[in-house]
């Protein structure tokens, strides 16, 4: 089988597929590699990285329900006895949160300490907000991972961090010692570690090969400023292994400062442009067509618009520097959208040259603009089965085009809505 190694190095020269082959998000290995002397790494939906101290084992990130026992098993495999000491939650994600429990279970089997976990203050608060929303987000991942299963549901139960910080925090073990930073990038509770005696840095999802996770539609704001800020930070290091929340190790210091420094410049490069045109007072919707990754970075292996896409961080500039209101009077306190619909509709002529002229649309190849269409057919006349024939046309020829696969995936799951005769299938509605 091919080393981690090697495919890590396939990946940094271009040479695979990162949007399905080796996609840093949704290709799951779910094995372990011994990919230097004591430093495990496991690739599930997220890496999980576990340091043998000489004094215990330190898990830098813990991966998520489906990764427990194998990621449990990888390591027992790799470390009969040796208890683990410690863990470090990068930030509040579910797929980075839940694998300390079977060694808890050992643990007390054994009559030792458990392992302790550290993390930033503000994962508490985060937890408490994803069980105060297990609907809510149970219904937004369904979209953003196109997870067709109505039984699919949002964990209810958490594993708090034993010890919290700030600002920054270090402990050691064994031999080595942990350095944690706070900052506020994919979200305002991260973690990225640097371990000076091993040259190792852990950034969690503020590195994943790819498009950084600055915009998701779908969740709470993100941080494109700061996030450059610490990746310069760390790119000052020195280090000479990168594990990353997604996708596989970087290793050499000039191939890791070069992929932390181009990270930043595409985020701040994105916020400056976006603050630039809002400071002229232009809407949104301008604002969204005309931000562009610089072209130095558009090309790159590690940068490509695999998970996110650039115009969704566009939005979350704008989001958290000017709110929600997009600069367009008629959608400020608008008439319901069905409403609008039918008057478009009405305007049309009717039903059936709006039906037409959706045919005509993707029969041009133009599957942006025969979505909107589309979607007022639908909101027009929700039970007509031309509509929504037409619309999951529509929306499969839009998904289709897209490498982000968030945006792929939630434009995938309108189709499979319509095919129900649903507008959307998660939200039974």
């Amino acid at each position: 089988m091919e080393s981690i190694r090697d495919r890590a190095e396939r990946c940094w020269t271009g040479e695979t597929d990162l949007v399905f082959d080796e996609h840093p998000v949704h290709t799951w290995h779910a094995t372990g590699e011994e990919i230097a002397d004591g430093l495990l790494y496991y690739k599930g939906l997220a890496s999980a990285s576990t340091i043998d101290t000489g004094d215990g084992l330190v898990m830098l990130d813990t991966g998520g329900q489906m990764d427990t026992d194998l990621l449990h098993g990888e390591v027992r495999r790799w470390r009969a006895d040796a208890p683990l000491a410690a863990a470090v939650f990068s930030h509040h994600h579910v797929d980075h949160v839940f694998g300390t429990a079977p060694f808890e279970r050992e643990a007390a089997e054994a009559g030792r300490p458990g392992p302790t976990v550290y993390g930033h203050a503000g994962l508490g608060p985060n937890f408490d907000r994803y069980a105060r929303t297990r609907g809510l987000n149970t219904t937004l991942n369904r979209r953003q991972f196109a997870i067709d299963s109505p039984k699919f549901s949002w964990p209810e139960h958490y594993r708090h961090p034993d010890v919290t910080y700030r600002d920054r925090l270090t402990f050691t073990r064994g031999d080595l010692t942990f350095e944690l930073h706070h900052a506020r990038g994919e979200t305002e509770d991260c973690t990225w570690t640097w371990v000076p005696e091993r040259r190792l840095l852990h950034p969690g999802d503020l590195f994943i090969w790819a498009v950084p996770n600055a915009g998701n539609p779908q969740k709470v704001q993100r941080y494109l400023g700061e996030w450059a800020a610490a990746l310069r930070e760390m790119a000052g290091l020195g280090a000479e292994i990168l594990l990353p929340g997604h996708g596989l190790p970087v290793f050499g210091a000039d191939r890791i400062r070069q992929a932390l420094s181009d990270t930043a410049e595409l985020l701040q490069s994105i916020e400056d442009q976006t603050l630039a045109l809002m400071e002229q007072g232009l809407p949104l919707d301008a604002i969204i067509h005309e931000v562009a990754v610089p072209e130095r970075l558009a090309g790159l292996p590690y940068l490509q618009p695999v998970y996110d896409h650039p115009q969704f961080l566009v939005r979350n500039v704008w989001r958290l520097f000017g709110g929600w209101y997009e600069g367009e009077p008629d959608q400020l306190l608008p008439a319901p959208r069905a409403a609008q619909a039918r008057e478009w509709v009405t305007l049309a002529g009717g039903l059936d040259p709006v039906l037409a002229r959706i045919t005509a649309l993707l029969d041009a190849g133009d599957a942006r603009l025969a979505c909107h269409l589309a979607e007022f057919a639908v909101l027009a006349a929700p039970d007509d089965a031309r509509g929504h024939e037409l619309r999951a046309a529509a929306y499969d020829a839009h998904a289709g085009a897209q490498t982000a696969s968030m945006a792929r995936n939630i434009l995938a799951h309108a189709a499979a809505s319509s095919r129900a005769g649903r507008r959307d299938n998660a939200g039974g509605w």
